[in-house]
């Protein structure tokens, strides 16, 4: 998947990547796709949380040599 954006939280840890995420995905347009990339653990329960409080669509999530990556759809709020 080709995301419009991407936001690099590597190295960062809790409540650094989703504060990231949450000004990041604030720049995106509605239906436009978001990829995070991650090393923190946290961010794999965190990121399905803040994708589910805020309506927006968590499309794909992977784990690839110790680095999360996420690709984010923004909704409409």
């Amino acid at each position: 998947m080709k995301p419009d954006h991407t936001l690099d939280a590597r190295g960062l840890l809790c409540p650094e990547p989703v504060m990231m995420l949450h000004a990041a995905v604030r720049k995106v347009a509605p239906g436009e796709v978001l990829q995070m990339l991650a090393t923190d653990p946290s961010t794999q329960r965190d990121v399905p949380k803040f994708c589910q409080f805020l309506g927006h669509e968590l499309v794909e999530h992977r784990e690839e040599e110790n680095e999360f990556v996420y690709w984010i759809r923004r909704g409409e709020a």
